[in-house]
């Protein structure tokens, strides 16, 4: 079914190339040989974990967006290094934004944040066992951590203060693993 709705480059440009993107405007051959432009960015990918402390509860972090102009309650997350895999990510970006490592990491899953501009994959993962384990962090970053009770995280998805979609979509899987214990099994997570 994919084959009659494919898209074939014809030609393209590299519009900005920055720290973190890059801007691509593509000229592209349609299914029916028409042409059209597609404009999209390029993203190295980023991983996203919902650590799940002893205590029952989920590290979150506060963090001020500078796109939206907002802080945001958010799971830590962050960009893929390049040479690094997800997983080396994660653990990297949870000591760096959280201060902790965690023993027990399983691959959720994975997600394309905005298919319609941007390729980029977010990585999801549980996160457990977690011990202290500082990294030194990004000296643009300024963040504060909290733990929060999922029910009261999901109730602050559905009241608008939690906004990210990443997040979202992290603490809907999170009640999916606390209130089914089928998916428990299937990921072998202990509570």
């Amino acid at each position: 079914m994919g084959e009659k709705f494919r898209e074939e480059k014809i030609s393209g440009t590299t519009v900005f190339d920055g720290t973190l993107l890059e801007v691509h405007k593509d000229k592209v051959k349609l299914p029916n040989h028409e042409t059209a432009t597609r404009e999209y960015i390029n993203h190295p990918g980023a991983a996203v974990i919902l650590p799940y402390t002893e205590d029952g509860n989920i590290l979150m972090i506060n963090q001020y967006r500078y796109p939206i102009e907002q802080v945001t309650l958010e799971l830590p997350a962050g960009k893929i290094d390049p040479g690094e895999s997800p997983e080396e990510s994660i653990n990297r970006e949870l000591a760096e934004e959280a201060g902790y490592g965690a023993d027990n990491i399983v691959k959720l899953g994975s997600i394309f944040s905005c298919v319609g501009y941007s390729n980029e994959k977010i990585h999801l993962f549980w996160g457990d066992s977690l011990y202290p384990h500082e990294l030194e962090s990004d000296e643009t970053e300024k963040i504060s951590i909290t733990r929060k009770a999922p029910e009261e995280l999901i109730g602050m998805i559905y009241s608008g203060e939690i906004q990210d979609a990443k997040t979202q979509i992290g603490l809907f899987w999170a009640n999916k693993i606390f209130n089914d214990e089928e998916t428990r099994q299937q990921f072998n997570i202990e509570l």
